[in-house]
């Protein structure tokens, strides 16, 4: 399964010619989200599951399921729009809260046994070349943290680019 995130509008969505399809999950943004309060209770209460009760709670379990996570969104001073990181922080649950020494780096050890590819693309006419940097460095430290079999990172400065990058 691929698990397709994006910030876009559903009229910019379509004007990508993207359509979710029978392998596909896409989850964008509805006005709903909750934002992720830090509890700690997908780790404690509910393992695996987030504590609020909405349609995005089972974030961690839909990344367990996939081969490939698509992630679509503004770069916003070198990192993800607001609704793009909320979504990687209600996903925490897809980790465990013990910890693990990766190449001499702490981090947390995976809940699950499967692994997905991490293909980013950012959009943005104004993206500064620091900016694009660390974007770059936070995606490899997302890839790491949830254990990716592979990560890549794309920038595109407009809708017509980001179109012909997707194909």
């Amino acid at each position: 399964m691929k698990l397709l995130i994006h910030d876009l509008t559903p009229q910019e969505f379509i004007s990508l010619g993207l359509k979710p399809g029978q392998d596909t999950t896409v989850i964008s943004d509805d006005g709903t989200i909750k934002n992720c309060i830090g509890c700690f209770g997908c780790w404690i209460k509910t393992p695996g599951r987030c504590v609020i009760n909405d349609h995005y709670q089972n974030l961690g379990q839909l990344m367990s399921k996939c081969e490939e996570y698509v992630i679509m969104s503004k770069c916003c001073y070198g990192s993800y729009s607001s609704f793009v990181l909320n979504i990687l922080n209600r996903s925490i649950s897809y980790i465990l809260p013990y910890f693990t020494d990766i190449n001499g780096e702490t981090h947390h050890k995976p809940r699950y046994n499967s692994r997905f590819a991490l293909s980013v693309h950012f959009y943005g006419d104004n993206t500064t070349e620091a900016e694009k940097k660390t974007a770059g460095e936070l995606v490899a430290a997302n890839s790491i943290n949830f254990n990716c079999i592979k990560y890549n990172v794309h920038f595109y400065d407009n809708m017509l680019s980001l179109k012909e990058g997707l194909q």
